[in-house]
């Protein structure tokens, strides 16, 4: 009980990351007409769960919870090396590193452990979201397949809910297309908490060249 307690403070919107302040690139789908309702946004998010960020994230989650279970810090700053060097823009970098390093910062204040201070020592500059959440878990012992599921979930409901701030999408159609999505995350946690690194890779490519062009958008409310 307290594990899956702990997973919902630390992947609650209230947790002082700055999720709040990212979409993505789901802001330049919206601009340029990718993401118009409803249904293309669940379209959209289930791409990218499937085929993009999230599937990644959710295995680098799964390798950090591993190295840090083990106590291999230079196993964990090599996976978060390659994290960060897979995000495909500045400023999904940004959107990464900045959360990855205020979790690490809070958790290590609000649920301080030792195995959680001797996995901060390996992760002293920027870290990955993923890589921080998938250490912290693991440092405290929860369990992986549950970590990478509520992970995967978090990610989902962040994005729904930066479309509800700049989408033509109402509260309960976000609600409907999470509830939607739900089984997805889960049935990817299922196997990937198990996978390695060797199953990376994404092909979202529109959506990354979105990221680019999202820099220079003319009219915004995100950092991504």
């Amino acid at each position: 009980m307290i594990d899956a307690l702990r997973l919902m403070a630390w992947l609650s919107p209230t947790y002082p990351v700055g999720a709040f302040a990212y979409s993505h690139g789901l802001e330049w789908a919206v601009e340029c007409g990718d993401v118009r309702d409803a249904a293309t946004l669940a379209d959209w998010l289930a791409d990218v769960l499937e085929r993009g960020a999230g599937r990644n994230d959710m295995i680098l989650c799964a390798a950090a919870h591993r190295a840090a279970e083990a106590g291999g810090a230079a196993d964990l700053a090599e996976i978060n090396d390659l994290a960060l060097a897979l995000a495909p823009s500045r400023e999904l970098h940004l959107e990464t590193s900045q959360q990855g390093r205020s979790f690490v910062d809070a958790t290590l204040r609000a649920w301080p452990c030792p195995a959680l201070s001797n996995v901060a020592e390996g992760l002293a500059a920027e870290v990955a979201y993923p890589v921080a959440v998938g250490a912290a878990a693991g440092a405290h012992g929860v369990a992986r397949e549950t970590t990478v599921a509520a992970y995967g979930l978090a990610f989902i409901q962040n994005l729904v809910s930066a479309a509800l701030r700049v989408a033509p999408v109402g509260q309960s159609a976000g609600t409907a297309v999470l509830a939607a999505l739900t089984p997805q995350v889960a049935a990817l946690a299922g196997t990937l908490h198990a996978g390695d690194l060797d199953a990376l890779g994404s092909a979202t490519l529109r959506l990354d060249l979105g990221s680019f062009r999202h820099e220079t958008q003319y009219s915004r409310i995100f950092r991504s």
